[in-house]
């Protein structure tokens, strides 16, 4: 794709998931990947899987609510491939959630602390290399819940977070010859997804039957529009959080 070829990247949740399909989706692009995930057996699977397809590829295990991870986790793109030219923040946790008076304190954090700060903790070590480098693309995971009262409260208050870190950043960035854009996925079949549906099949048929699509999403969906928002042919699109829902937030 224009502009990923020979380029450095790194995913963050690119164990499983959009992460990983993310991860493959550049390397096959010609980009070099840092794969970066608490999961290091899904890490090094995503590793087998590029190199596999004639990538190339680096697993580094990464807790984005530990900064000391997440700088190594750069410092590896540094050290392993020169520099830093694209990154996919998408590490997150989800969980059922309560209304929003009933949470224990210690649950709302840990998920502010995951999907926000988390994002926040990579946007700080990547965005001086990109600088360095002479410019970069980010995209960050908010989701439908980041622009909508879907999801749990603390979920939501995450994703809505994500927005606004990515527009922040676009105005603070942008002379620097950075781009900034979010992807907001709707229900999308990843191991979290499947995982919930297998413990409610009523309210994952009820969820399906809603959306207009007809279906879940694919994580490769996903991760078609991020590589490309990463490359040239969007080299006007800053600042814009995308919404890939399979048309759930048009009813």
């Amino acid at each position: 794709m224009n502009g990923i070829q020979d380029g450095v990247a790194v995913v963050t949740g690119g164990g499983s998931g959009i992460g990983r399909q993310s991860s493959l989706r550049f390397a096959e692009a010609g980009a070099k990947v840092v794969v970066a995930d608490v999961d290091e057996d899904g890490g090094h699977e995503t590793i087998e899987m590029i190199e596999s397809n004639g990538g190339e590829a680096t697993f580094v295990r990464t807790d984005v609510t530990d900064s000391d991870d997440v700088d190594a986790m750069v410092q590896t793109a540094l050290d392993e491939y020169g520099g830093l030219d694209f990154a996919h923040n998408n590490a997150g946790i989800a969980d059922e959630g309560t209304r929003l008076a009933e949470y224990d304190e210690a649950e709302w954090d840990r998920m502010i602390d995951v999907n926000l700060k988390g994002v926040w903790r990579c946007l700080k070590a990547e965005i001086p290399e990109m600088i360095e480098r002479g410019g970069g693309a980010v995209v960050n995971t908010s989701s439908v819940a980041g622009v909508s009262a879907n999801g749990s409260a603390h979920y939501a208050a995450s994703k809505h977070g994500v927005i606004g870190l990515t527009r922040r950043a676009t105005v603070d960035y942008a002379e620097d010859g950075i781009r900034f854009n979010a992807v907001c996925p709707g229900v999308i079949d990843t191991p979290m997804v499947q995982q919930a549906g297998e413990d409610n099949t009523e309210e994952m048929d009820r969820i399906t039957a809603a959306i207009p699509a007809g279906r879940l999403g694919d994580p490769e969906e996903i991760a078609d529009a991020v590589v490309w928002l990463c490359s040239e042919e969007a080299s006007y699109v800053m600042g814009q959080p995308i919404i890939i829902d399979g048309g759930l937030l048009v009813q």
